[in-house]
């Protein structure tokens, strides 16, 4: 998934197509990390790190019915360029309380910290009411407006005042200088704080209350656990394939090099059947994403998060139940 990013001089962002004159193929495509709703269990086997249990889909049948509603969005594949940078839980337009969560995704490219020199990789900006800085050549800025996740930071909590704001992601090299590789730009409307009553889903009002809610749900603040997670899926939720799954860390940094600081690393997924490992993805590169083509079946999901060098966990492993109940032709 690594991919060789051109830098070249001139106007780059023109036209905020995520087209233009680096000729990389990003076409409308970091603070602290935060908490993960999950819960720990010991596993009684010799030797093994206590697994972290996924978070469960809603218990209540209306919920789940309006989550589910959403699945396939959270987990198509785009088709957008190879190298591509966005938002995993925000569209353009969102309502949301605040503080809420930011979770952020890159493909094509790897995560690393500030001050790692690592082909193809970088780490993430957030642009918050500002627009994109005009010179290809200069650092960014560091302030309210250009937030930095230089510790290799795949989330972030943002907190903002009632009315209108835009948000935009950038992706930048180990030197704070960017590469041709942002997202669009989303507005969202934040309402006021979380003292208030949440949305909730009227089963006789479905259509006009489910999205509210729904958006609720991906943006609200996430109890401490674990903090390694699957952010776009939930326990035991029926997907189609092909899907895409998005992966997240609290406490850690992800580091897609060889000589990685202390507290980062690299995630890996197992994909098991029957008891029994089909697929190893090793995400060396720093990549926080992964695209799996699985036949209709039950499967179980075992995300890792292991030292770059010697493989060893870092963190409990994160256990999820996966049905395959579909395909779609792409």
């Amino acid at each position: 998934m690594d991919a060789a990013v051109r830098r070249r001089s001139s106007p780059w962002w023109g036209a905020g197509l995520g087209v233009g004159a680096w000729g990389v193929g990003a076409r409308n495509s970091r603070w602290r990390v935060l908490g993960v709703l999950g819960v720990l269990s010991v596993l009684a086997m010799l030797g093994t790190v206590g697994a972290a249990s996924a978070a469960p889909l809603p218990k209540d049948p209306v919920e789940r019915a309006c989550w589910e509603r959403f699945t396939r969005e959270r987990t198509r594949p785009d088709r957008l360029a190879d190298t591509h940078i966005a938002f995993t839980n925000l569209r353009n337009g969102y309502t949301v309380r605040s503080p809420f969560v930011v979770d952020f995704a890159v493909r094509g490219m790897g995560v690393a910290p500030a001050g790692v020199a690592q082909a193809g990789t970088g780490h993430h900006h957030l642009l918050i009411n500002t627009r994109l800085p005009s010179s290809v050549t200069d650092k960014l800025p560091f302030s309210d407006t250009y937030r930095h996740f230089g510790q290799g930071q795949t989330s972030t909590l943002v907190d903002l005042p009632p009315g209108e704001h835009t948000l935009r992601l950038l992706f930048a090299d180990h030197d704070h200088r960017p590469y041709f590789l942002f997202s669009p730009e989303l507005r969202v409307r934040v309402v006021g704080n979380r003292r208030g009553q949440p949305p909730y889903v009227d089963p006789q009002q479905m259509d006009a209350t489910c999205e509210p809610w729904y958006q609720e749900e991906l943006t609200r603040p996430r109890p401490e656990g674990e903090g390694l997670r699957i952010t776009n899926l939930r326990d035991a939720e029926p997907v189609q394939s092909p899907l895409v799954l998005h992966f997240g860390v609290n406490s850690h940094g992800v580091c897609g090099a060889n000589a990685c600081p202390e507290r980062t690393g690299r995630f890996l997924l197992e994909v098991l059947r029957d008891g029994r490992v089909q697929q190893t993805l090793n995400l060396a590169n720093g990549a926080t994403q992964a695209r799996l083509q699985l036949p209709p079946a039950a499967y179980r999901l075992r995300l890792r998060f292991v030292d770059s060098r010697s493989g060893a966990d870092l963190l409990p492993p994160h256990e999820h139940s996966l049905p395959v109940v579909g395909t779609e032709r792409m």
